[in-house]
């Protein structure tokens, strides 16, 4: 029976060239996939480590393949000797102890919260052009501001000027109009040491009559 299977193809590649590779866990492969695209096949490139092996040589085995994209881990199962292959190349072949390797996911995971933890947050980022059009037009209002503020500041100032302007005249007219009563306040004791004088004469003339008399008599 099993040579009668042998000589049958399961698959329309080369399946003795597949089952050489001998691809085990711990093997560095790249698989290029053929992706049917919009009529059209493309070529995907998917390179990862091989975490298991499943079902030997038979036709049905498969391999899964792991790789870390972008921070987030991805696994493929690919049948050995699937057509969607095109081509497969073993990159690095390590020795390992182990025919499953699924507790890298655990370390891969507890390796991510080690460094998560020395991780600090922060918020850095450029400005969009709605952000740069909203600042420029916040500053141009605030100069607006400023310039508005710093006119009416100068414009209270040259109001207050021209008021002391207005009130030097004044003050200047009033020093000569009270200047007159002091003169007055002069004068007044001029007057009153004449009225002292003539009353010590007025006494000497009266003692000359009262000599006189006393002469006649």
């Amino acid at each position: 029976m099993k040579a009668a299977i042998a000589g049958v193809n399961t698959s329309p590649v080369n399946m003795e060239e597949r089952k050489g590779l001998g691809i085990k866990a711990g093997d560095t492969v790249r698989v290029h996939q053929k992706i049917q695209d919009k009529g059209k096949t493309r070529i995907q490139i998917f390179e990862g480590l091989v975490l298991a092996r499943k079902h030997g040589d038979e036709p049905g085995a498969t391999f899964t393949v792991r790789k870390v994209a972008s921070g987030v881990g991805v696994e493929r199962i690919y049948p050995l000797y699937s057509p969607m292959i095109d081509k497969l190349e073993i990159v690095k072949r390590s020795k390992v102890r182990r025919s499953k390797l699924y507790f890298i996911r655990e370390k891969v995971a507890r390796e991510i919260k080690r460094q998560m933890r020395r991780t600090t947050l922060t918020t850095m980022a450029t400005e969009s052009g709605v952000e740069t059009a909203a600042r420029e037009a916040q500053e141009a209002a605030k100069a607006e501001e400023a310039a508005a503020q710093a006119a009416e500041a100068e414009a209270a100032k040259a109001a207050e000027e021209a008021a002391v302007a207005e009130a030097a005249p004044a003050v200047e007219e009033t020093p000569e109009a009270e200047s007159t009563p002091t003169e007055e306040v002069a004068d007044a004791p001029e007057a009153e040491v004449k009225e002292e004088e003539t009353k010590e004469e007025a006494p000497a003339e009266e003692d000359k009559s009262e000599v006189e008399e006393a002469k006649k008599d």
